[in-house]
């Protein structure tokens, strides 16, 4: 758990990508949404809107000291690095205390990775925090939503919703993705990528393994 506490040494900002409005709840492109929601649900952090931000921010007061701040962007996807430029330049966040967590449609459904730099690999709300940070150091994390099987054309199914054939890998995937956070903010980021990185076993594995 990400856990709380009275004193704050630090502030590390885990940044979850998606687009806002009912019409995006829980589509594939909202997954990284789904994983700062859920963060703040196993820390009990409340969501305000911060007009300054254009974000929603849940704070959360660590047990060793410091505070992690989770955000969702309110600017639409494309335009994230507005949102994100402003709350690490607000609260001082060094960039080795940024996680940004994002979908990725050339990764399968049920896997997760995570790096400490890299390019925007396409995705245009990682293309806009690093045109706003100007730097690609920051690290981000990646889930897998995997593609639409035979189309080139994924504007629709990225911002369709998972299938019945797919919310439970899906959920699991979140949780794994949360797990994956805390423990880059606990122990590090080589320690969450050498756990974590790779497919979260889905249901069909699990009973085959049992």
């Amino acid at each position: 758990m990400l856990g709380c506490g009275p004193r704050m040494e630090n502030v590390h900002l885990i940044v979850g990508l998606g687009n806002p409005g009912s019409e995006y709840t829980k589509t594939r492109h909202n997954v990284g949404f789904l994983v700062v929601a859920r963060l703040a649900e196993r820390c009990h952090a409340g969501w305000s809107y911060e007009k300054k931000f254009e974000a929603r921010l849940a704070k959360v007061q660590q047990e060793s000291g410091g505070s992690v701040f989770l955000c969702q962007p309110q600017t639409y996807m494309n335009s994230s690095g507005d949102a994100v430029g402003a709350v690490v330049g607000f609260y001082q966040v060094p960039l080795a205390r940024l996680l940004v967590i994002v979908d990725d449609a050339d990764l399968p459904l049920g896997e997760l990775r995570l790096r400490p730099s890299g390019s925007s690999g396409g995705h245009h709300g990682l293309e806009s925090i690093e045109q706003r940070l100007g730097t690609r150091e920051y690290a981000r994390l990646r889930v897998g939503i995997g593609r639409q099987p035979g189309s080139r054309q994924i504007t629709n199914y990225v911002l369709g919703r998972f299938d019945s054939t797919e919310t439970v890998l899906a959920d699991k995937v979140i949780n794994a993705a949360c797990d994956q956070a805390e423990t880059w903010r606990n122990a590090g980021i080589q320690k969450a990528m050498s756990q974590f990185n790779g497919v979260v076993n889905g249901p069909e594995t699990e009973s085959k393994e049992k």
